[in-house]
């Protein structure tokens, strides 16, 4: 039997050799697993940033939740009028603001739309006072007179908190309110029933005849 030798190339086993030590002298320094690991390192950061902005933005978009309805709370002692509300709720909702800063925001506008509200409602009553002056049953020439006969069926059949209403809300200067209490003071006086001056300048407010307690 012939034995078969196996003849190794001198040249890769020097090169395996190199090889090897370098691995070790790599090892033994820290090289090898400082140039494995900053790849990984750096992977690492990457994701831990990504993470906290990913989390931040759904933080943020929790917070900034629109509701379907917003509920407004108005300053102590005022009221906001329901058309603005609704006007301004549908600007919030377009605008995707949260609830705090709906409130804050109609906050800084309350005073400006107390006074538009309040020239609205004084531009109302000046609407009525005006009809009431012009009214042909009863205004004109013998407004005053005709508010005495009106006063009599108040001071016969109204009570203390409706002459407080009717004047707190300015609906003693409504013409209909005016007209309804002259026909019944005209229905209970007596033939002849002067509650006032004749002379009327047709420029007597309604109001200061009719709730006035002095008079």
């Amino acid at each position: 039997m012939t034995e078969t030798a196996t003849a190794t190339n001198p040249t890769d086993a020097t090169a395996s050799e190199q090889a090897a030590a370098t691995l070790l002298a790599q090892a033994s320094d820290g090289t090898a697993t400082q140039q494995q690991t900053q790849p990984v390192q750096t992977l690492a950061a990457d994701a831990t940033e990504r993470s906290a902005e990913a989390t931040q933005k759904t933080e943020s978009t929790e917070t900034a939740v629109v509701p379907e309805t917003y509920t407004f709370t108005a300053p102590e002692g005022k009221e906001y009028d329901p058309q603005v509300l609704e006007a301004f709720s549908g600007a919030a909702k377009e605008a995707a603001l949260t609830q705090d800063a709906a409130q804050k925001l109609i906050d800084k506008m309350a005073p400006a739309l107390a006074a538009r509200q309040a020239d609205q409602v004084q531009a109302v009553h000046k609407e009525w006072l005006d009809a009431s002056t012009a009214d042909k049953e009863f205004g004109g020439e013998k407004l005053t007179e005709n508010l005495g006969v009106a006063r009599k069926a108040l001071d016969t059949f109204g009570t203390p908190e409706l002459r407080t209403l009717l004047d707190a809300t300015g609906m003693g200067n409504h013409p209909d309110v005016i007209r309804l209490l002259f026909r019944v003071g005209k229905a209970i006086s007596e033939d002849k029933f002067v509650g006032g001056s004749s002379s009327g300048t047709g420029t007597t407010n309604p109001a200061s005849v009719l709730y006035d307690k002095t008079k």
